[in-house]
């Protein structure tokens, strides 16, 4: 077992906010993209340690890029990534441009603003949606839909756990000048209650990534596959609901991840939505033919 093995905090694929091949995904794809799930796991356990100096953190996330390029064969799971990424032939580049954003974690823990974390969301959260398209053969041309979907999720995440973030590894990923604007202290985020003016800016961040969302909207439409964008519909329709949280709770003090049976509705009606979609742009085909 490597140390960045031994790191890892023991969370799994149903632990994370949003679905990991999810049983909607096809069997066949399980493989590639549950190798990709441990390697991204794993990174992420690594650079999000409490105690783990930087300088260990970042030879462990090396030691996992080299691992997975072919310069080492260290880390175990990065190199069964590597072989299945070449037997699909499926880029590297994916999951290297992950490992980035993970090095990026270790590096930097404050956000400037808007454009800087969308920045950030280049890499630890749009490579992750173009895998999937890949390992779909789907077309680069959904890429900016899938993108802005991704994006979507990670902010999602960071708003839903913003307190826990700041308290735990002192890592603040609401933009500093948004704080600024509103004249609220980062040291607010360790409060147990957020003060009106930190849900002020939660809420604008929240209502701006709801804007992200608009931009995914058509991308289960775009997807060849039906399984995928069933997957993509149910995603969509999570992501929509947690913003809902967010625009009415505080995520210091309240839920706002939804609850085993909030999650199973929206998937159901994620899922419902993307094939009546589909279904009603196949019938304006035929009969525009």
């Amino acid at each position: 077992m490597s140390q960045a093995e031994q790191l890892a905090s023991g969370k799994g694929h149903r632990d994370e906010n949003f679905p990991v091949a999810s049983v909607l995904i096809a069997g066949r794809h399980r493989p590639v993209v549950m190798a990709f799930y441990r390697v991204a796991r794993m990174a992420d356990d690594v650079a999000d340690h409490p105690t783990v100096p930087a300088e260990t953190k970042l030879a462990e996330l090396i030691a996992i890029e080299r691992s997975l390029t072919g310069a080492a064969v260290t880390v175990p799971a990065a190199v069964a990534l590597r072989d299945v990424l070449a037997e699909r032939g499926i880029t590297q580049k994916h999951a290297l441009d992950l490992l980035t954003a993970f090095k990026r974690d270790v590096t930097q823990n404050r956000y400037a603003d808007w454009a800087d974390l969308m920045d950030y969301c280049r890499f630890s959260a749009a490579p992750v949606g173009r895998f999937m398209l890949d390992v779909h053969d789907e077309a680069k041309a959904t890429w900016p839909a899938s993108d802005a979907l991704c994006a979507a999720l990670q902010v999602i995440n960071h708003l839903q756990d913003c307190g826990k973030d700041y308290r735990q590894i002192d890592r603040v990923y609401i933009p500093a000048d948004a704080l600024e604007a509103a004249q609220v202290s980062v040291s607010a985020l360790g409060e147990s209650t957020a003060s009106p003016a930190l849900i002020g800016v939660i809420r604008d961040l929240a209502r701006r990534t709801e804007r992200l969302l608009d931009d995914a909207a058509s991308l289960a439409g775009q997807v060849s596959d039906l399984r995928l964008a069933l997957e993509i519909g149910v995603i969509h329709r999570l992501a929509r609901s947690n913003i809902t949280r967010l625009l009415t709770r505080d995520p210091l003090s309240q839920r706002v991840h939804p609850t085993s049976g909030e999650a199973l509705a929206d998937a159901l009606r994620g899922a419902g939505d993307a094939f009546a979609a589909r279904q009603g742009s196949r019938q304006i085909r035929r009969r525009a033919a």
